[in-house]
């Protein structure tokens, strides 16, 4: 076994007579198999109309019409269902067999998400299922689709898949595995009852969600319209070619096409064009400073001069561009970094994702250091990450959201250049990005407002992450007390 969590035991003892199917620590360990005393179980196997099926491995193409059908793989759905904004695709060859209809279960059976499943509703489009996924059709006289599917919501059936996964390369479980685990089983009457409850908590959590969503988008008009800028429509442009003038890749050094699109110069002109004044974005920063990795923990050696601190790297900017700086995401090491006390962070510094993702993953995100993240804490960047200063001429919080409004509507991607396959920003461009530097009361009210909005989606974030987990729970209550005649 890998070496246990912090507060886990790394060895442990079992009563031969309660060993039944694997002799592996993992699934002894974990459990979420075992009898439950006064509750009765019933395998999902015995609950099926139909024997469960893998799905189709035929090759998925881009949705070409409407009428094309949807092709759901595992990367589709995450826990909660539907990944918010995903572009769905369609597969080569139709067959009928893997159509979906209203109350299909899918359950993943591989990769580092095994065990997700999704509950299939015709709300989402016609649609097959892919060979990463396995189809489970419930009789549901007996057991309520969505009663099933919140059962794999439960922490029971959560310690179930990490027991039952085989440790291989990459986490698997079969159809065999995903029948055998056993469901507390009321009668269709309290099956309903708390599917009931569990569809009102989601629906409450989705309308808070929602709510969290448009004070969060509202942010890019709000800061528009306090600076008198207007952007072109957000429409692909209809020409599929355009020309330049020889001198302006001369004195701009690129021939790419996305550097001279016609939107990519409306947007140019129309943020020039607003009511204040503009300055390029290195007239209002110190000199950058980029990250470096350091030397490991592992690599320590008694000459060097090691710091302890938490690593911020791009991936630990979420879709929101706030900073996730929680224990699980940021690595907490010893580092070997030079002259480490200029690349220190700071209260009002911006950190820039300068390099990294891919084709389809531009770079150029931006995120604020704010009081919280400091506390009991020295924070160091990686070289994925550039740090920008605000001098006293703009508030930190203003320049931030500037530049994350840049970043969305599409300037940042105009700035980039892809090497080996890594994106990489034109630090050079992008230092000449013009600001607007309005006086500081607009300022004050433009930073005050962003933080509000900002303050009041999470709270509602965090409102609904914990009335759905508190659901959650309760469900798994009733159900594990749940005794059936």
């Amino acid at each position: 076994m890998s070496p246990a969590e912090p507060g886990k035991a790394q060895c442990f003892a079992v009563k031969r007579g309660d060993l039944k199917e694997r002799l592996d620590p993992k699934f002894i360990l974990h459990g979420g198999h075992q009898p439950l005393k006064g509750v009765h179980l019933v395998p999902l196997g015995e609950l099926v109309v139909r024997e469960p099926e893998y799905g189709s491995g035929e090759r998925a193409i881009p949705i070409q019409s409407p009428a094309d059908l949807k092709y759901i793989r595992i990367t589709d759905f995450d826990d909660d269902g539907i990944v918010p904004g995903n572009e769905f695709v369609t597969a080569e060859n139709i067959e009928d067999r893997y159509i979906l209809v209203d109350g299909d279960v899918l359950f993943a059976r591989s990769g580092a998400t095994a065990g997700k499943t999704l509950l299939y509703s015709s709300e989402i489009g016609s649609s097959i299922f892919a060979g990463y996924c396995i189809r489970f059709r419930f009789d549901a006289k007996r057991a309520l689709p969505s009663f099933i599917y919140f059962c794999t919501k439960t922490s029971r059936y959560k310690a179930w898949v990490r027991s039952i996964q085989r440790p291989s390369g990459q986490p698997n479980i079969n159809k065999e595995e995903f029948k055998s685990f056993t469901v507390p089983f009321p009668p269709l009457a309290v099956q309903r009852e708390m599917v009931v409850e569990m569809e009102a908590a989601r629906e409450s959590r989705r309308r808070k969600m929602q709510e969290a969503d448009a004070l969060l988008s509202g942010i890019d008009a709000f800061l528009l319209d306090s600076l008198g800028i207007t952007l072109p429509e957000p429409r692909v442009d209809p020409r599929w070619c355009w020309a330049v003038r020889r001198s302006e890749t001369i004195i701009e050094r690129r021939l790419d096409p996305y550097r001279y699109a016609p939107r990519t110069r409306k947007l140019r002109q129309m943020i020039a064009a607003g009511i204040f004044k503009t300055h390029p974005l290195a007239t209002l920063i110190e000199e950058p400073v980029s990250g470096d990795w350091g030397v490991a923990a592992s690599e320590r050696d008694d000459t060097a001069e090691y710091v302890d601190c938490l690593v911020i790297r791009s991936t630990e900017f979420d879709d929101i561009e706030n900073l996730i700086l929680d224990n699980d995401r940021v690595r907490h090491r010893f580092l070997e970094i030079r002259n480490y006390q200029a690349k220190l962070l700071q209260v009002g510094d911006i950190l820039l994702e300068k390099s990294g993702g891919g084709p389809l993953q531009p770079v150029g995100r931006v995120a604020i250091i704010q009081h919280e993240h400091l506390k009991d804490r020295r924070i160091f960047f990686a070289n994925f990450v550039m740090r920008l200063r605000p001098t006293g001429d703009v508030l930190p919080i203003y320049l931030w959201s500037f530049l994350g409004l840049v970043n969305r509507c599409g300037l940042t991607a105009s700035m980039q250049a892809q090497t080996h396959g890594i994106r990489n920003l034109k630090l050079d461009e992008y230092l000449l990005q013009p600001v607007p530097v309005p006086d500081g009361r607009v300022q004050e009210k433009i930073a005050k407002e962003v933080l509000k909005r900002r303050m009041d989606a999470r709270r509602l974030r965090e409102e609904a992450a914990r009335e759905w987990e508190a659901a959650k729970a309760h469900f798994e209550a009733r159900l594990l007390g749940e005794a059936v005649q």
